[in-house]
C-alpha cells in the first residue's frame, strides 16, 4: 500500500515536469489577456513565445480606449508594449539576472483609427551580448524600439524602452526583485 502514494507522487512530478513547460506559454498568454487594465483597453496578446523572444500584441479601437478626438488613447498604445521586453529578457537570461524597465518614451506618429499591432522581438544574439556586457557585474542598459502599426502597416506610434540588466549577485535590488522574477518564471 505504501508504494501507491509514492508511485502517484512520482507520476505527478513527472507530469508536472513534462506538461507545465508545454502549457506555460498558453497560461502566460491567458494570464496577461485577463489582466484587468488590458481587458479594459482591449489589448490582446496574439502570440507569445518568450523562448524565441517574440510577442505580438494587438488592440482594436473601442469606446473604452478612444480619446477625445476619436483615436487610440496614448496610454493604451504604450500599455501594449509595457512588460514584454522585460518578460522576454527575464526568461532568456534566467534567474541569475535582475531585469527592470528603467524608462520609456512614446512618439505619436499618426492617429490610430482601427486595430493596431506591436511586434516585440529580441534577437537571440542580443542575449549573448548582454551576458558578455554584464559578466563583470556592471549594470547594463539596453534600448529597444518597437513600432505600433495599423492594419495597413502604417506606423501609428513608436515606443522606445530602456531596460536595466545586472547579474543578480551584484545588484542591490536583487532581494526586492527576486519575488517578482520568480513569479514571472512560474507564469
Amino acid at each position: 500500500m505504501s508504494l501507491l502514494p509514492k508511485r502517484l507522487e512520482t507520476l505527478k512530478r513527472n507530469a508536472k515536469k513534462n506538461i507545465i513547460p508545454l502549457l506555460t506559454p498558453h497560461l502566460l498568454k491567458l494570464r496577461i489577456n485577463t489582466y484587468a487594465p488590458y481587458v479594459g483597453a482591449g489589448i490582446k496578446v496574439e502570440h507569445i513565445d518568450l523562448d524565441q523572444g517574440l510577442c505580438v500584441v494587438s488592440m482594436p479601437l473601442t469606446a473604452l480606449n478612444k480619446n477625445v478626438v476619436g483615436t487610440q488613447f496614448g496610454g493604451s498604445l504604450y500599455s501594449m508594449t509595457d512588460p514584454f521586453y522585460m518578460l522576454i529578457l527575464m526568461r532568456q537570461l534566467g534567474s541569475g539576472y535582475v531585469v527592470w524597465d528603467k524608462s520609456a518614451k512614446i512618439d505619436f506618429i499618426a492617429p490610430g483609427h482601427d486595430k493596431v499591432t506591436a511586434r516585440i522581438k529580441i534577437p537571440s544574439s542580443e542575449i549573448s551580448d548582454i551576458q558578455e556586457l554584464a559578466k563583470e557585474g556592471a549594470p547594463v542598459f539596453r534600448e529597444y524600439t518597437v513600432d505600433i502599426v495599423d492594419d495597413q502597416q502604417k506606423v501609428v506610434a513608436t515606443v522606445s524602452k530602456t531596460v536595466y540588466i545586472r547579474l543578480r549577485k551584484h545588484s542591490k535590488s536583487a532581494d526586492q526583485s527576486s519575488q517578482i522574477i520568480n513569479e514571472a518564471h512560474e507564469g
